[in-house]
């Protein structure tokens, strides 16, 4: 199961950069499978993140406690990877949760287990630098978007490039993502099934 869960993280994190498959391997005899139901709490809110995960089947989401409810962040799929990225970087408790939406078996490592893995690895500093750069240019890009499109133009460009998030992930989840009401986001998606 090592090797899997090894040949999937290096095929999620190619895209940003090419690391050999033994540092993956390092990685992935370091950590441990996990599973849990849908709507599982992996991190709570105001701790500190101590995983770096990476879902191997399943969905999963960081929310963000706003006044009275939280705010769905950030939504992922399958051979993604999943952790309070701001609490792991900068070993700060934070406001976030990270949230199994359905059934989901992840891999975890432990971050002291990660740090000397990447210290004792010619790659390590290369996965830092790939790693949080993959996170500011993600993050920048949510910004961007949230900023200059309406809920619509989101929804329909998920619907388009991601659209496993709309057939797996509860409408809840994902209208609290694009900054609307569930029943707006009902509207959306009938506007758009007329217009086909």
């Amino acid at each position: 199961m090592e090797t899997l869960v090894a040949e999937k993280m290096k095929t999620a994190f190619d895209q940003y950069f090419a690391l050999p498959l033994l540092f993956w391997e390092a990685i992935a005899n370091a950590g441990e499978i996990i599973q849990c139901e849908s709507e599982f709490i992996v991190k709570k809110s105001h701790s500190t993140e101590k995983y770096m995960r990476f879902i191997i089947k399943g969905s999963g989401g960081i929310l963000l406690w706003n006044k009275n409810n939280f705010v769905c962040t950030d939504m992922v799929l399958d051979n993604d990877f999943l952790s309070d990225y701001f609490s792991l970087l900068t070993r700060q408790a934070s406001p976030c949760e990270v949230i199994t939406f359905e059934e989901t078996t992840f891999f975890q490592i432990n971050y002291n287990e990660l740090i000397k893995i990447t210290e004792s690895s010619p790659w390590g500093d290369k996965f830092w630098r790939y790693a949080t750069t993959a996170l500011y240019v993600e993050k920048q890009g949510h910004y961007i978007q949230t900023v200059t499109q309406t809920a619509t133009e989101v929804y329909r460009r998920i619907m388009t490039y991601e659209p496993g998030i709309i057939q797996r992930i509860p409408q809840k989840f994902i209208a609290s993502y694009l900054g609307i009401t569930p029943q707006s986001l009902s509207r959306i998606r009938k506007n758009d099934s007329s217009r086909l």
